[in-house]
């Protein structure tokens, strides 16, 4: 994703919410957005999850439980979680948390269409990869 637009509301206050597996965040529009810990990791702008191209991404399944163990500031523009699950190469900008945010709708019907197309259960767990490895970002 590319760098942060000017028009781009700054977070406020990020606060993450480990009983319900939620990350509030209250941006400076006034908005405030509750992202769910399994939309961040399903959407996680990881060239793990995204690919290195259009249609290669992979669906991600079995992350209804994920949690976030860490999260770590990037500069002034983003922040990194660390998943339960050990994925911790996602680099979310304020953009995209806000995107995600106010999409929020639409990228859980798109994800459960995906699933459904790729037939595959939403708590199913990852297949394990052989061959192909991206390395770490």
């Amino acid at each position: 994703m590319a760098g942060l637009n000017k028009d781009t509301p700054t977070p406020q206050d990020i606060t993450v919410h480990s009983a319900s597996k939620v990350l509030e965040i209250a941006f400076s529009d006034g908005q405030t957005f509750r992202l769910p810990f399994e939309l961040l990791r399903v959407y996680s702008p990881s060239a793990e999850v995204q690919g290195h191209g259009p249609g290669q991404e992979t669906l991600q399944t079995g992350k209804r439980d994920v949690t976030i163990v860490e999260l770590e500031a990037v500069g002034n523009y983003a922040v990194q979680p660390t998943f339960s699950d050990g994925h911790s190469s996602g680099i979310y900008s304020w953009d995209y948390l806000y995107f995600l945010g106010s999409k929020q709708d639409e990228l859980w019907q798109d994800y459960f269409r995906r699933l459904q197309e790729a037939g595959v259960e939403r708590d199913a767990p990852m297949p394990v990869k052989s061959g192909h490895a991206c390395g770490s970002h």
